[in-house]
């Protein structure tokens, strides 16, 4: 099997999942990482038996990375996207896509230039539990999608990430943290977003950092902590959601839920790969779990990349990718302009809800 030679660009706390699962596909080739810090990009490479630790100008200059995956700071996305799509090389990102719908289209414009593929996080999407959930509305078994509630709200990073200043900056915030996970997960379910409302707020301008090392630490806000809004999708179905850090006592709420006219349906957590699933019928008076009918239920980040990846090696379409992550990007500021302006947003972008993921996409 042909396999598609990859470069990591940032070893910092997530890339570690992104080392582990690349050596899990047989047809992706993990074989450089690079970092501004040069000593942790080594250690991560000892770790995980990356063969090359390097500088990221090395590594986008290497003739033999197809595909750099980039695992920097949302400030960085944009132009180590751009860096790497200049260098001849397909890039897949973490969340979002950039900070700015602005550096978004540039980085969807240069791919479109250099006859190249972006892919971006989150590919949570394409696990076990919302594909089980996306399975059930394709097969009626809820009826027609009436209305989704999505629900992300916590009491802030600050309390368990080492280093969490950049979670409260611009291009932070539940919504620009958090938001891709739930945003992508209903335009999985449901399709393009057409119409948004939104009200936010910062509700606390000072936050004091709890976890080591740098516990005391004040983090001055410069972002929303608080935002709800409401949205119309294209097929007509309305949603509401509601991202949060400023929940100090906690929430009982579910993550996703859709309201069909036969049924309801609990949509697992979009920042997971698994279950469960849970489906009550309109006559029933309670909830049933349903087995997942796919595999992917573990901590399978990376499945946007092997997705990829394969469309790169066969020549077609894949799931996660920079149109439906622009189109996020867009929904995402679409809250706050609404909340600015008073009014609501209309979409300028759209996209295609990504094919159902076939059986065949597993990590071995």
């Amino acid at each position: 099997m042909k396999k598609l030679k990859i470069g990591i660009i940032g070893c910092g706390n997530i890339s570690s999942i992104y080392m582990e699962n690349c050596q899990k596909f047989p047809h992706l080739e993990l074989i450089a990482c690079a970092d501004l810090d040069v000593e942790r990009a080594q250690s991560q490479a000892e770790k995980f038996g990356v063969p090359k630790a390097c500088t990221v100008e090395e590594l986008l200059s290497d003739s033999a990375i197809e595909l750099v995956i980039n695992l920097t700071i949302p400030k960085a996305h944009a132009a180590v996207c751009i860096q790497a799509l200049e260098a001849g090389k397909h890039v897949y990102t973490e969340k979002p896509l950039a900070v700015t719908r602005e550096e978004g289209r540039q980085i969807l414009e240069t791919a479109k230039k250099k006859k190249l593929l972006v892919g971006s996080a989150p590919d949570t999407f394409l696990g076990a539990g919302i594909q089980t959930a996306i399975h059930l509305i394709e097969q009626g078994e809820i009826g027609e999608p009436i209305g989704a509630s999505a629900f992300m709200i916590c009491r802030g990073h600050e309390h368990w990430h080492p280093d969490p200043a950049f979670y409260y900056d611009i291009g932070g915030g539940p919504m620009f943290d958090m938001g891709p996970y739930y945003l992508t997960a209903l335009v999985a379910l449901l399709g393009p977003i057409k119409r948004i409302s939104g009200s936010v707020r910062i509700s606390y301008p000072e936050r004091t950092v709890l976890s080591q090392p740098k516990a005391g630490t004040k983090i001055e806000v410069s972002t929303p902590t608080h935002i709800s809004g409401v949205i119309d999708f294209a097929s007509g179905v309305i949603g509401s959601i509601t991202t949060s850090f400023d929940a100090f006592g906690g929430t009982s709420l579910p993550p996703i839920e859709i309201y069909g006219s036969e049924g309801t349906l609990l949509v697992p957590d979009p920042n997971t790969f698994g279950g469960p699933v849970k489906i009550r019928k309109r006559d029933e008076n309670e909830f049933k779990e349903v087995p997942l009918a796919y595999g992917n239920a573990q901590n399978s980040r990376g499945l946007g990349v092997a997705d990829m990846a394969k469309a790169i090696l066969e020549g077609r379409n894949y799931r996660a990718n920079g149109d439906l992550a622009y189109h996020v990007l867009e929904a995402m500021h679409g809250f706050h302009d609404s909340s600015d302006n008073g009014k609501h947003y209309l979409m300028e972008s759209t996209c295609s809800r990504p094919e159902s993921v076939p059986f065949e996409l597993q990590a071995k």
